[in-house]
């Protein structure tokens, strides 16, 4: 339940999303919430954090029951990343993980490597990332250079990636590579490397990001990475441009919904403020001012929260829209990231210092209109829908 709009409730939302959604706000405010200083100081969650998710039963909600999912539709994970961002959370890697890599391999895995990986995916046992972008190529996954060249039984992989989430916990990387070069879209292959004692992995620095300091973003290397061809995702290779786009839809509105949850916490959190703080010998919320920008702030809040519900519930009836997902999160991430600025704003100095939640969340939102696609790319796609 929201708890700025008590009485709304999206038109997909169910009582197993409410349950649902009940028991990751307890599960986030609990592990989550009290570490995320801690965690921004390590520049990581703490390893066990992701057992405890497996545990907690908060990993592959809309997986198959067989390996420990709970088989529900989109809305769960939806709910699930709506909670992460209203417990200030700004330092799991749970989207990469959970709602998107995850789905690469169980949707493109073949029987085998599904009972193989997809067990410890759930559990938490094995942490997943994927390595699509690279150095000198950011949207254009056409133009990718790292390559996997067949070897008898393994690809040779070679080539670098950045701004990998989970690129220190990460046990199995979604790895982006070009099988034939000369093929373009046609040669990009999805390849899972299991990268414990790998030989040819390397873990680069972590990157020192403007927000979201407690993940574990860094760059990542492949020198003559043996990876067997038994871990291509797909039935044939030069399928994984088509997977890529096929998946980007749940990517996008996955940040959307996490967009709707920084917006709504932030404005939970001025409100707090603004009745607690006093100016002038009265509380900041009895100035017809902040009444005002409140107000304004909260009819965005539900606009943000109504627009990514539609598109959601699109997605669940099946309707795998390039264009919807992307006005998704076209809207949530430019609209969220004002928000959350106009938010500081209340708190003066103390808007500013990391130790409160609405500044990290500040430096936190502004990725939001980069990753999973730029603004522009967004509007680049509905753009042919017109």
């Amino acid at each position: 339940m929201s708890e700025l709009f008590p009485d709304y409730h999206a038109s997909w939302e169910t009582e197993q999303h409410r349950e649902l959604r009940k028991h990751a706000a307890e599960f986030f405010r609990k592990e989550s919430t009290p570490n995320q200083e801690r965690w921004a100081k390590q520049h990581m969650v703490d390893r066990e954090f992701w057992n405890k998710l497996g545990a907690a039963g908060l990993l592959g909600v809309d997986l198959p029951e067989e390996y420990g999912g709970l088989a529900g539709d989109f809305g769960l994970s939806a709910v699930i990343a709506e909670e992460l961002a209203l417990a200030h959370d700004a330092s799991s890697g749970w989207i990469v993980h959970s709602p998107i890599a995850a789905h690469y391999v169980n949707t493109y895995a073949d029987d085998e490597q599904r009972a193989r990986w997809m067990p410890g995916v759930i559990s938490g046992e094995l942490v997943l990332a994927i390595a699509m972008t690279e150095p000198g190529t950011g949207s254009d996954l056409q133009a990718v250079k790292t390559t996997a060249v067949r070897e008898g039984d393994h690809y040779v992989i070679n080539g670098s990636k950045t701004f990998i989430s989970n690129g220190t916990h990460c046990d199995l990387l979604v790895v982006v590579a070009k099988t034939d070069p000369s093929k373009g879209a046609a040669g990009v292959s999805l390849i899972v490397a299991e990268t414990k004692d790998l030989p040819g992995f390397e873990r680069g620095r972590v990157l020192e990001k403007v927000g979201q300091h407690g993940q574990d973003t860094r760059e990542l290397f492949f020198s003559d990475m043996r990876v067997p061809v038994t871990n291509l995702l797909g039935a044939q290779e030069g399928l994984g441009f088509y997977q890529l786009m096929e998946q980007l839809a749940r990517e996008r509105l996955i940040i959307a919904s996490v967009c709707a949850g920084m917006a709504e916490a932030a404005v939970l959190e001025a409100l707090k403020y603004t009745r607690e703080r006093e100016a002038f010998g009265r509380p900041l919320v009895k100035f017809q001012h902040t009444r005002f920008e409140l107000a304004e702030l909260k009819a965005e809040v539900l606009s943000i929260k109504t627009t990514v519900d539609y598109c959601i519930q699109q997605y669940i009836d099946g309707k795998n829209d390039p264009a919807t997902a992307s006005m998704a999160k076209l809207i949530a991430a430019d609209k969220s990231c004002d928000v959350v600025d106009r938010c500081v704003q209340f708190f003066g100095g103390y808007g500013y210092m990391m130790e409160y939640p609405i500044a990290r969340a500040y430096a936190a939102a502004r990725v939001n209109k980069i990753y999973g696609g730029t603004s522009e790319i967004m509007k680049e796609i509905i753009s042919r829908s017109l």
